[in-house]
């Protein structure tokens, strides 16, 4: 029996205002805002939500499709085919990042810079998202900065602060102390394509998400590199993703209920760590032989 869906309420996100998105009417605006703008430059976006995470074959992904395309909307930057998602994730040289999210324990964090896009189009101007994700029982919260893709990089691989707006000073100083205090380093990498689904309605704040051809790389960091990338979860898999700044609905419990979804504790980082040998293996492990081999494949 699904039990999730009676959690208790998490307080209420912290938003500052993003960006204005050009060429978007009000309208559409409503319908997505809690979905895209997240990746809308800002100063500094930090919010909570439950995040619950499934694993399904990917014969099965059509009909899902079409039961959140009857009750949501699409995310405006991915429209009918989605977009790719690519992150760096830095940890300690034995992994403590890793091994606290193994262990579950009840406060965990990790730091990734992610890329939203095609990564074959990146140059020092792209923005990407420097982001600490971490985990409160059973909240996640985020907080992240948008920034040139330069600046990313001299932040967290040469570990120099680099300009900012006034904003965004507190945040970008736990990053460099995250950083030189645990002495971090590039770990693992990771990318898929992400179909994306924003509630409307009485839903807003609703987020659904589909990622195909999940796979990673343990060197070669550049977001824009030209490396192989080996798939981390089966092709036969996708992973889908609920998430909600209060409850789920209770018409995507019985959906997933329907079809028989089972809730599952899977990290791509994690996953992403395994594949290459760092540590033990889990069960949607991807052998050797399954490997990525199609770097001319669009989202290769």
């Amino acid at each position: 029996m699904l039990t999730w869906r009676n959690r208790a309420p998490a307080r209420p996100a912290t938003r500052t205002p993003s960006a204005p998105i050009v060429g978007r009417g009000p309208a559409a605006d409503r319908d997505d805002q809690a979905g895209h703008a997240l990746r809308a430059p800002s100063r500094l976006h930090a919010f909570n939500r439950y995040e619950v995470k499934y694993v399904v074959p990917v014969g099965d992904v059509p009909a899902l499709r079409a039961e959140l395309d009857a009750r949501m909307g699409r995310d405006s930057h991915g429209g009918r085919t989605g977009y790719g998602v690519w992150s760096v994730y830095y940890d300690t040289d034995r992994l403590r990042f890793y091994w606290e999210k193994i262990e579950g324990l009840r406060f965990r964090r990790k730091l990734r810079v992610r890329h939203y896009g095609d990564r074959s189009t990146i140059t020092d101007d792209s923005i990407v998202h420097v982001e600490v994700k971490q985990r409160v029982n059973r909240v996640t919260q985020k907080r992240r900065v948008a920034l040139p893709y330069r600046l990313a990089r001299d932040l967290c691989d040469r570990r120099e602060m680099v300009e900012h707006h006034p904003d965004q000073g507190a945040f970008l100083e736990e990053v460099q102390e995250l950083i030189c205090g645990l002495d971090l380093r590039p770990v693992a990498m990771t990318g898929y394509q992400r179909e994306a689904f924003v509630g409307r309605d009485s839903d807003i704040g609703l987020r659904v998400t589909i990622d195909h051809r999940v796979r990673g790389r343990d060197r070669d960091f550049h977001l824009g590199a030209e490396a192989e990338n080996r798939l981390i979860v089966p092709a036969t898999l996708a992973v889908v993703e609920i998430k909600a700044n209060e409850r789920v609905p209770y018409w995507l419990t019985d959906l997933a209920a329907r079809a028989n979804l089972s809730i599952v504790r899977m990290s791509k980082y994690c996953q992403s760590v395994e594949a290459f040998g760092r540590a033990p293996r889990s069960v949607f492990h991807v052998t050797e032989g399954t490997a990525d081999r199609h770097p001319s494949h669009p989202y290769a």
